[in-house]
């Protein structure tokens, strides 16, 4: 890996081939995938209706870029917008991108009403990308260094605390940025009325209301996108991730009071929402409604951590078992950095963020056999790790 610039720290495993909730090293070994490319393959490795899709699209039309007309990324705009309630969509290649797109409407929209220098509310712990804009907004003190002097314009309340919020006074903000559960933070939840105490905030002062689903849309928690549990919808949706299944693609969505907000030679990307990603997108939603995958990863979210819990009950070091839908995080006590060579070495793949909370974000296929494969198998590593074994 001498010509690869280090920017990761790569577990030693290179994959062949991935099927549904498994994927195949070089040598064929099996592992069973609690991480989905980083909650990235929702409908699993390899899932027929999608690589049908993007193989015909490939052998009729990859690219043209955004100069001309892309009639499947228009489709897949009207059927996003009908989705989440929204008026208008920009298509991306990330979810970096489609926060830096929602940056640049939210000052936009603020300049059109005469505020010179406007302030977005973000959240402490939270993550929205590694460009320098959405990296200004992400609350990760580790992830700024070096990078000074970050993009000013944020304003840093405590995740979950909506009285922090309803306190600020200033008339330069303009918006507010969360996501409905912290991914990267650590699976963090806030409370149930966190969200819509936070529309009201946004609607009595003339603030966006810009929510960050880049981790939480598509089906993971239960609905096709959290906030719909919340009862409230956002002024600006960030999508991306599980949106491709695995084809590179973003999207930031704004609902009818902002969606002109940009305009031609204000944003633009080469790449974003080509043919072929698209086409993948398209088949996303069409696998998702058709096999109704959002209310099974709530089912199967539930099972998983009803076995966790069994599997861990009375275990010292477990602090908190918590999730929605197929997002689940369990705390620990101490550091927990190491299990994720650990669970390699077993046929596992996990994640650990925060440093102490192992994130599973598995496939929302998993059938139930892979439930209790997924749960035994982590808990059997979490309690040999508290154990010192």
């Amino acid at each position: 890996m001498e010509a690869l610039i280090p920017t990761y720290n790569r577990l030693p495993v290179a994959f062949a081939r991935g099927e549904g909730a498994w994927l195949y090293d070089e040598q064929g070994h099996a592992y069973l995938d609690g991480v989905a490319g980083i909650a990235v393959c929702g409908l699993g490795h390899s899932h027929p209706a999608i690589a049908c899709v993007v193989a015909e699209q490939a052998q009729t039309l990859v690219h043209t870029s955004n100069l001309y007309r892309v009639p499947l990324q228009e489709r897949l705009a009207e059927r996003l917008c009908a989705a989440a309630g929204m008026s208008a969509a920009f298509f991306c290649n990330s979810g970096a991108e489609a926060n830096e797109a929602a940056i640049k409407l939210a000052r936009r929209h603020a300049a059109a009403l005469g505020v010179g220098a406007p302030q977005i509310v973000v959240a402490d712990g939270a993550f929205h990308g590694r460009t320098l804009g959405a990296l200004a907004a992400t609350g990760n003190p580790a992830a700024h260094e070096g990078f000074a002097p970050l993009l000013e314009g944020f304003r840093r309340v405590p995740y979950g605390d909506a009285d922090a919020v309803a306190a600020i006074d200033d008339d330069a903000v303009c918006a507010v940025l969360v996501e409905p559960i912290q991914g990267e933070g650590g699976v963090r939840i806030p409370p149930a009325d966190y969200l819509a105490r936070l529309r009201r905030i946004c609607d009595e002062r003339g603030w966006l209301l810009m929510l960050d689903e880049v981790q939480t849309g598509m089906g993971r928690t239960g609905t096709l996108f959290a906030f719909e549990q919340a009862g409230i919808r956002p002024d600006v949706l960030i999508l991306a991730k599980a949106l491709g299944n695995g084809l590179p693609i973003g999207a930031c969505l704004a609902a009818a009071g902002c969606a002109g907000t940009l305009g031609p030679g204000s944003h633009g990307t080469t790449y974003g929402g080509n043919p072929l990603a698209a086409r993948a997108a398209l088949a996303v939603l069409d696998t998702l409604e058709r096999e109704d995958v959002p209310a099974a990863a709530e089912r199967a979210g539930e099972a998983l951590r009803a076995r966790l819990s069994e599997k861990l009950a009375g275990v010292e070091g477990v602090r908190e078992i918590r999730g929605r839908g197929l997002m689940t995080g369990i705390e620990l006590a101490g550091d927990a950095s190491a299990l994720p060579r650990r669970a390699l070495d077993a046929g596992l793949l996990i994640n650990v963020t925060a440093g102490n909370v192992v994130r599973l974000v598995p496939p929302l296929i998993l059938d139930d056999d892979e439930i209790g494969q997924l749960a035994d198998g982590v808990a059997d590593l979490v309690r040999r790790h508290l154990a010192g074994a």
